[in-house]
């Protein structure tokens, strides 16, 4: 059965899916490296976090259809850089741009049902529209942030097919049966929960896995739900990339770009002209 909206929330695919359609398909991922907060004339500490975090979405967040915070570097300054992110959420939320936390979180049992609390709850601090989940400890593992943001009507991203070179140890591993086509699987059977065009269990695609699609017989259009697609400018993958690599899938992809736009900055306005520049090339 289709699931219902939760507190008056409507299902994080549907509310992605309106956001791409008035948008575009573009995320813009928040990620303070040391070196770029030096870059910007930054320090590396939590004030240098808060000024960078900032200066980004007030830039872009009423472009891009969603903002990726990279947790883990918020995460290196200890409290204060988690109060940081806990700050960029919130206001991201008044802003009117969806937010996905970068954690890649995946455990067992009360500890799984423990990160699912803190990402996906009404009322925590950390609270995001959707965040970034690992299954290889097994899908079913990740159950509890699966039920938990269906309940609050928020997403989840679970890792596919990355585009790092270690992944395809993993990843590839089973040929016809890979664990990656087990992954997209099992994410399609959580979309028929949902009604509507887009479910709200996407999956991280690496924008530069190329032809492995192909080679595993992935059928990413049939998982219904959307597809985050890191890798755009920096790693190397261009908006015709996205489109040759995805095919029928292309829809549903949100091209996600983190360096390629904030080594535009600390000017807002060439920060802004880049990610329109990224979300040109996206829609054309």
């Amino acid at each position: 059965m289709p699931e219902q909206e939760s507190a008056g929330r409507e299902p994080f695919g549907s509310r992605l899916g309106a956001a791409m359609a008035s948008r575009g398909p573009l995320c813009v991922g928040i990620d303070p490296h040391p070196g770029l907060l030096s870059a910007w004339g930054l320090n590396d500490d939590a004030e240098g976090l808060r000024t960078f975090s900032r200066t980004v979405l007030h830039a872009v967040g009423s472009l891009a259809a969603a903002i990726k915070p990279q947790v883990a570097l918020y995460e290196r300054h200890g409290s204060a850089g988690m109060a940081v992110l806990e700050e960029l959420l919130a206001a991201a939320t008044e802003t009117g741009v969806l937010t996905i936390a970068d954690a890649k979180r995946g455990d067992i049992g009360s500890t799984m049902a423990a990160y699912a609390d803190a990402w996906l709850r009404d009322g925590s601090p950390l609270a995001a529209d959707s965040v970034t989940l690992s299954p290889y400890l097994g899908f079913e593992s990740l159950r509890p942030a699966l039920d938990l943001a269906a309940e609050t009507g928020r997403g989840v991203f679970v890792l596919a097919l990355t585009s790092n070179p270690e992944g395809a140890s993993v990843q590839h591993v089973g040929g016809a049966d890979s664990v990656a086509r087990r992954i997209v699987e099992a994410a399609a059977a959580e979309n028929t929960r949902y009604a509507g065009d887009l479910g709200s269990v996407g999956l991280v695609v690496g924008a530069t896995v190329g032809s492995a699609l192909a080679s595993l017989d992935l059928d990413l259009a049939a998982v219904r739900g959307p597809i985050l697609a890191p890798g755009l400018g920096a790693q190397g993958a261009t908006p015709a990339d996205l489109r040759a690599t995805f095919g029928a899938a292309y829809p549903q992809v949100l091209g996600t770009s983190s360096r390629d736009i904030l080594s535009a900055g600390p000017d807002p306005v060439r920060l802004r002209a880049a990610a329109a520049r990224t979300l040109d090339g996206l829609c054309g």
